[in-house]
């Protein structure tokens, strides 16, 4: 009696990990849009993608490139968290030469998160190489300014929030007046952002939870914004609005339970 009930629980058990996996193949493709009752022809498309953490990633450069065939985005932004482990850096290759074809508009730009800073000084060299030989602007505290429609447009990197490297001051030192977009890994820096103005940011880290039970209990202990459940969409801080990615990867196990892997695709109205 005993080995009929383990084996109806194991069978239970092996069914819930097997649906946790699947989901991890159920990429989500969401589009949204900034400031939409003025949307026109003037509007900056951002393909943005966070996450990857591509020890475990269930989607291959092949089948991204599917996803992606029918887009033509102005800027590409990537907001950190590539992989743990440096033998993993090859694997970047393919799924950036996936970005690159797309030929975005004006570029593609990155920041690194907390699992990018796990790599030593070398390792993190390396993945930089990888990142700028598929022509992605790297931004470490660091801005660049573009022109669309005579307008310019700041693209403000703030580097990862939860090692204690963001520096908004030297982020936004070289910003020009005009449209603040912001990438970022920890989107709980927003609370610390008073003093620096941004028209819209992007951000990722918190994977929506990847196990939601019902809540993300878990992620409680990384910050302010978890604590009240701010863990993926779009919010309002301060008027201004910022995106939450739930990633494309998963880290530790390759499961994920109330959430789903997604891209994003935003419209953000230029006046």
């Amino acid at each position: 009696m005993m080995y009929i009930f383990i084996t109806i629980i194991l069978i239970i058990c092996s069914y819930f990990i097997y649906k946790a996996y699947t989901n991890t193949k159920d990429i989500q493709i969401n589009n949204i849009k900034i400031d939409a009752e003025d949307l026109s022809t003037n509007n900056l498309s951002i393909l943005h993608l966070s996450d990857l953490h591509l020890e475990n990633i269930s989607i291959t450069p092949s089948e991204l490139a599917m996803k992606l065939t029918n887009e033509s985005p102005d800027i590409i932004a990537l907001t950190g968290d590539f992989l743990d482990r440096k033998q993993t850096i090859p694997k970047l290759l393919p799924y950036l030469k996936v970005l690159q074809d797309l030929k975005p508009t004006y570029g593609m730009y990155a920041v690194f998160g907390n699992h990018d800073y796990v790599l030593a000084d070398e390792d993190l060299d390396k993945l930089k190489d990888v990142l700028t030989q598929f022509d992605c602007h790297i931004l470490q505290n660091d801005s660049e300014t573009i022109t669309v429609n005579g307008q310019p447009i700041n693209i403000i990197g703030i580097d990862d929030y939860s090692t204690n490297r963001s520096e908004p001051a030297k982020a936004f030192e070289q910003v020009k007046e005009g449209i603040n977009l912001v990438l970022t890994h920890d989107p709980t820096i927003v609370l610390e952002m008073e003093n620096y103005n941004f028209t819209y940011l992007l951000a990722g880290h918190f994977h929506g939870g990847q196990i939601c039970y019902p809540k993300a209990y878990h992620l409680a202990k990384m910050g302010k914004l978890a604590r009240n459940n701010v863990i993926k969409g779009l919010h309002m801080h301060n008027n201004s609005p910022f995106y939450i990615s739930e990633g494309l990867g998963q880290t530790g196990v390759n499961i994920r339970i109330g959430s789903r892997p997604e891209i994003t695709l935003h419209d953000m109205a230029i006046r």
